[in-house]
């Protein structure tokens, strides 16, 4: 291998052959054959070139990247399934560490434990548990990394029911700045397990995960309600409060944007605006007929295409709108509740979006999640709450100004009534402003375990919690 410029000094060649030796994974650099695809990750928007990827195969490479870096100097960027929406699993210059490779999933189905290394997707862990009727409660597109998703929180179908991923989190095997693999528990390392429940990737690299899982399917009673676009100013409100009665069960979300050539949909509804009712019952069928009723009666839908599904077939139903390579950028906002000012926003944005892929998504969450202590995990957000996300996506880089512009116009629309607090999984690059709304009450407590397992910051590109520096510890 050449020499590397990176970070504090130049690397020569021996020095990359002797790191590469000691991996059971792959190191790569520009040239290699498989560098562009290793580097590529979920958001077409984000073309940056590492100056080196190490493709690690287990702890003991995670360990020896650790090291290498530290030793050399060298930024470093942590990528596991690459599908935030920031893109912060790689960094011009740096280091990547590649976790991809690592997707076992191993279930414990008499125990009801479930140990999942840090590149396996949604899809997988779904796959395996599945087969055993069970599931952890994760998110809703099955190429999401389970990483990512858990550090940051994690909510989806069955959250309402069984609560966040990071509230079936049960142990964490982590390797840290210092080189040290710990293992994080609510006996182990209590803090830094805290911390790992939300705090992201600030304070260490995940090596495996271990969750509780829950008798789920394989059917499920989901699907969608699709109504006229005209007809969603006077049915969101009513979404609202079958949203707020909802059994745990039961979760109703809601989309709006232009149709697309869905095979159950009337042609002639095919790019026309529309409002989506997504709603999933993780229980009985016979009771979520009943649970479901109200929801099916709203209004003259086009479409109702709600029955039994199976569980891993409805977690992948959004993957054909979220396929990777297009290029994406996110706004997001926490409503307590949605005002009449909030409602009439987003349908004036909706009514005029800048590309028909872009749509906005509203998730009701509550139920299990919310009866958690603002201050159990790192994530403080409790509240039965809607999230607002506004997928803003498109393939044409000549439609970048317009389509961004759009989504920062709606943000900006509904600022006068959203609650002071953002999902971090949902925050763009452009928002380290926004990271004390992230954590609340919790951020001082972060910095101060920061300050103990990365005093240097190794662990920064990302959504970054700066350690508390040690005088002010003192205080």
């Amino acid at each position: 291998m050449n020499e590397l410029h990176g970070g504090m000094k130049s690397i020569r060649g021996e020095e990359l052959e002797t790191f590469a030796a000691m991996l059971r994974g792959r190191l790569m650099v520009e040239g290699d054959p498989d560098y562009d695809t290793a580097r590529t990750i979920w958001n077409g928007m984000i073309d940056r070139k590492p100056s080196l990827i190490v493709q690690a195969a287990g702890p003991a490479d995670i360990r020896a990247a650790v090291t290498f870096a530290q030793e050399n100097g060298l930024r470093m960027a942590v990528r596991a399934g690459g599908h935030q929406i920031a893109g912060l699993a790689v960094e011009e210059g740096s280091m990547m560490l590649d976790l991809s490779a690592m997707r076992s999933v191993r279930v414990d189905a008499e125990a009801g434990i479930v140990r999942v290394e840090p590149g396996a997707t949604l899809g997988d862990v779904d796959h395996e548990t599945q087969a055993f009727g069970l599931a952890v409660p994760v998110g809703v597109n099955s190429t999401t990394g389970i990483a990512g998703l858990t550090l940051g929180g994690g909510f989806g179908w069955i959250t309402r029911k069984y609560g966040m991923t990071i509230d079936n989190l049960l142990a964490a095997d982590v390797v840290l700045a210092s080189g040290d693999c710990v293992r994080a528990s609510p006996r182990e390392n209590p803090d830094l397990f805290w911390a790992l429940r939300g705090g992201g990737g600030n304070f260490g690299v995940v090596s495996s995960f271990e969750f509780r899982a829950h008798p789920v399917g394989p059917d499920v009673l989901s699907g969608l309600v699709i109504h006229p676009f005209e007809d969603a100013a006077a049915l969101l409100p009513k979404f609202q409060e079958l949203c707020e009665r909802a059994p745990d069960e039961l979760t109703i979300w809601s989309v709006l944007r232009k149709a697309p050539p869905l095979p159950f949909l009337p042609e002639e509804w095919h790019g026309r605006e529309v409002l989506i009712f997504a709603a999933c019952y993780s229980g009985d069928m016979a009771d979520g007929e009943l649970a479901m009723r109200d929801l099916r009666a709203l209004g003259t839908p086009i479409v109702d295409v709600i029955g039994p599904h199976p569980f891993t077939g409805w977690q992948a139903a959004f993957d054909p709108l979220l396929t990777p390579g297009a290029r994406n950028y996110w706004k997001s906002r926490d409503f307590l509740s949605l005002s009449s000012g909030t409602i009439r926003s987003i349908l004036n944005a909706v009514g005029d979006v800048p590309d028909p892929q872009c749509e906005v998504f509203i998730a009701h969450v509550g139920g299990a999640m919310a009866r958690v202590a603002s201050d159990a995990t790192a994530y403080p957000q409790r509240a039965s709450h809607f999230v607002m996300n506004v997928h803003t996506r498109w393939n044409d880089p000549g439609k970048d100004a317009a389509c961004i512009d759009w989504a920062r116009r709606l943000f900006q629309d509904t600022a006068a009534d959203a609650a002071p607090s953002v999902y971090v999984n949902f925050m763009p690059e452009d928002e380290p402003n926004r990271l004390c709304d992230a954590y609340g009450g919790n951020m001082q407590r972060l910095r101060e375990i920061k300050a103990h397992y990365d005093p240097g910051n190794l662990f920064r590109v990302n959504h970054n919690i700066l350690p508390l520096a040690a005088e002010q510890a003192a205080q």
